[in-house]
């Protein structure tokens, strides 16, 4: 398969790590736009990565595609067996999915030597293709994605420290996980380990500024890098965890006070036909949000999950998710409805961009 996507994009390297750990053989394509026109026919957004199979189906949205190649894959399957942790890999991967992408772009694009890096890299991966001096090409780059990815969500005097706050606490969080076991929720890599992959490698992992305070502050976060990396070549029967151990308590109430309060109050702007929204999360107001009607199906597909569970577990799960916002995974009297992707094709569907028009305005 052919994999579009950029050699330092977030969700590209949670794919590749993915594909990787399954042998299943790709190629990485750095540049979609010098096809966007058949892109757009057949999956309808340019979002970094998207597949073109040996026999012509294009996927795109990494969480579908992971879900539907481990149907064609289950050898060493990333889903735990124990429906009670394989709901908790799932919200932790959306987390790391739409929460840690804010401090991932902030950290990528307000620092200026980081700033200066990435813009030379993607000026020269992505805008080849544009007839205008590389200085300019550089310039339009680091405007794009400053203004829309950080000023654009939420990121502003007030909020960047919470917002660097947050990539300390996860680091935090994930290295008292790795005093106990390899893996985020076991003895191999699970769905929440490629999910906190996006950020972690190509963002937090490469990028100047917050890979100096990994190898620092979280060198047992660093080490974890490269074993997914190279998970691949581990042996053995995977084993995941038969239950939902106390130490991913503090994590499930990091998720709960954070990206649980984002997915409520973004999916009330979406239903009010609002497009931007506040919320106050830790103590910190953000204002100016963009609403994503992407994000309401990422707490539609959650809550979907939840209701699968049995009695028994959901009660179980609910105590470990403290905060009001978490009501909102079975809270039955909310109306939750995307309209997306309702004959749940993904990831073959027609697709949408998170932001309704590919960067915040």
């Amino acid at each position: 398969m052919k994999v579009y996507g950029a050699s330092v994009s977030y969700y590209t390297g949670k794919l590749e790590t993915y594909l990787r750990y399954k042998a299943i053989p790709y190629q990485r394509i750095g540049n979609p736009y010098e096809r966007a026109t058949e892109i757009k026919e057949n999956i309808g957004a340019i979002q970094h990565p998207m597949v073109l199979r040996d026999d012509g189906r294009w996927m795109s949205d990494s969480t579908p595609m992971i879900l539907e190649l481990e149907k064609e894959h289950p050898a060493r399957s990333v889903l735990p067996t124990d429906p009670r942790v394989e709901f908790c890999a799932h919200l932790i991967e959306d987390y790391a999915d739409e929460w840690l992408w804010r401090a991932a772009m902030h950290y990528r694009w307000s620092y200026e030597h980081d700033r200066e890096l990435l813009s030379r890299i993607l000026a020269d991966e992505l805008t080849t293709h544009v007839k205008a001096p590389r200085f300019l090409r550089r310039r339009i780059v680091k405007k794009r994605q400053q203004t829309g990815f950080v000023v654009n969500d939420g990121v502003t005097p007030s909020t960047q420290e919470h917002v660097e706050q947050g990539y300390h606490r996860i680091l935090e969080l994930m290295s008292q996980i790795f005093e106990h076991r390899q893996f985020v929720l076991g003895d191999a890599p699970s769905l929440a380990d490629f999910g906190l992959m996006g950020p972690m490698l190509r963002h937090f992992g490469q990028d100047p500024t917050p890979a100096e305070i990994m190898r620092d502050t979280a060198p047992s976060v660093f080490e974890w890098l490269g074993r997914m990396w190279n998970a691949r070549k581990r042996s053995g029967d995977v084993g995941f965890l038969s239950e939902v151990s106390d130490d991913l308590h503090p994590l499930l109430q990091e998720i709960s006070e954070t990206h649980m309060v984002q997915l409520v109050e973004n999916a009330k702007a979406w239903h009010q036909n609002k497009d931007k929204f506040s919320m106050s999360v830790q103590g910190y107001i953000y204002e100016g949000l963009p609403t994503s009607q992407y994000r309401v199906h990422c707490l539609e597909r959650l809550r979907g999950r939840f209701a699968e569970l049995s009695v028994e577990a959901q009660k179980s799960i609910k105590p470990m998710l403290p905060h009001e916002a978490a009501n909102a995974l079975w809270d039955d009297s909310l109306q939750i409805a995307s309209r997306y992707d309702e004959a749940r094709e993904a990831p073959y569907n027609k697709a949408i961009n998170v932001f309704r028009n590919g960067v915040p305005k």
